[in-house]
């Protein structure tokens, strides 16, 4: 009776993830959103399966998905780093670290940094006294950054609390506007205009906050995630407003050898499935999978509708005397191809 009593309840909440995203489908309601960067993907073991990754325990790097899934840390202290071969040759850099004071008694605080370098741009003005209608302004650079501070803690066995707390900065560059445009009294056809001009600078640093819960159901190795990232106030540059990406995620995983029953060698094959409830796009499911082989070796996959690209990504990592080297693959439509490498440390 209590088996099926656990089996009617997973199909609820499984039916309600999936149905979610397909009834949202004709009754969306979406904003225009700023810091795009925050809604990128780094971590190579979440790339590669899907960012599905809400109910699952990652160490720090749970700082860039949901914060409670670093609670259950069961080192002393991780750290990561990864570099992300983005889109139109931008590159995005995260780190995480996290330390697990007094056995956990405390909970577990970590630290996060992401950058972004855009490249370079050329910058031009528009001027109709030359041939060319434009001034070359020269070569300018963007750039974006956060940084923040994350908590986590189980306050019982089965039920697990996180939060994040992020200084954003984005710098957009300088724009001259026009401004006092007054006609020129030297023009004998009175249709030509001149204008003082005014520096702006476009930098904004807003504070973005994020929060997760993670359950453990008891069957098994079934869990359940919650999480609301990107939460922030209006902001806006020179004129209409605009939030962070927000979104809200809801996430269940398994262990399916669990099914299988005992193994002659340590596996494990996670089934983690999302569904994203976003501010500015149509709702979204992400399914991701994890093979892992003596705890030394992942092999990784993952699938999520409407990402711009086919939907596919795929991933391994090798694990041996607490380093582990992530890689991650997504094929991208007409942007090619997405890599992304993480190098994780953990210590005991």
């Amino acid at each position: 009776m209590k088996k099926k009593t656990y089996g009617f309840i997973i199909g609820v909440l499984m039916g309600n993830l999936l149905l979610s995203s397909v009834f949202a489908q004709d009754n969306q309601k979406l904003a225009q959103t700023g810091f795009q960067f925050l809604s990128v993907v780094s971590d190579a073991r979440s790339a590669a399966m899907a960012d599905a990754l809400t109910s699952l325990q990652v160490g720090s790097s749970a700082l860039f998905s949901n914060p409670a899934g670093m609670s259950g840390m069961e080192n002393s202290f991780d750290m990561s780093a990864s570099i992300n071969q983005w889109i139109a040759d931008i590159k995005h850099y995260t780190f995480s670290m996290a330390i697990r004071p007094a056995k956990g008694n405390y909970g577990v605080m970590g630290i996060s940094i992401q950058s972004v370098d855009y490249g370079d741009f050329y910058g031009t003005r528009v001027d109709t006294r030359v041939p060319l209608g434009y001034d070359d302004t020269g070569i300018f650079k963007l750039n974006a950054l956060a940084i923040g501070v994350g908590y986590a803690k189980q306050l019982t066995d089965r039920f697990s609390v996180g939060g994040h707390v992020r200084w954003v900065k984005q710098n957009l560059g300088t724009s001259v506007i026009a401004v006092n445009i007054r006609p020129d009294t030297t023009d004998p056809t009175g249709q030509r205009r001149i204008a003082d001009t005014s520096s702006v600078i476009n930098k904004l640093t807003p504070l973005v906050f994020d929060f997760g819960t993670q359950f453990k159901t008891g069957f098994k190795s079934l869990v359940f995630g919650m999480s609301v990232r990107n939460f922030s106030q209006d902001v806006k540059y020179v004129g209409e407003s605009f939030q962070a990406p927000l979104v809200f995620t809801l996430g269940i995983s398994m262990n399916l050898m669990d099914f299988i029953g005992e193994l002659p060698l340590d596996q494990s094959l996670y089934m983690s499935i999302d569904a994203s409830h976003y501010r500015d796009h149509p709702e979204q499911i992400k399914i991701g999978l994890e093979y892992r082989f003596l705890d030394a070796f992942s092999l990784r996959g993952g699938y999520a509708n409407d990402n711009g690209g086919n939907g596919m990504s795929f991933g391994f990592g090798v694990s041996q005397f607490g380093f582990t080297l992530d890689y991650a693959y997504t094929p991208f439509g007409v942007f090619d191809k997405v890599q992304r490498m993480t190098t994780r440390f953990t210590l005991n």
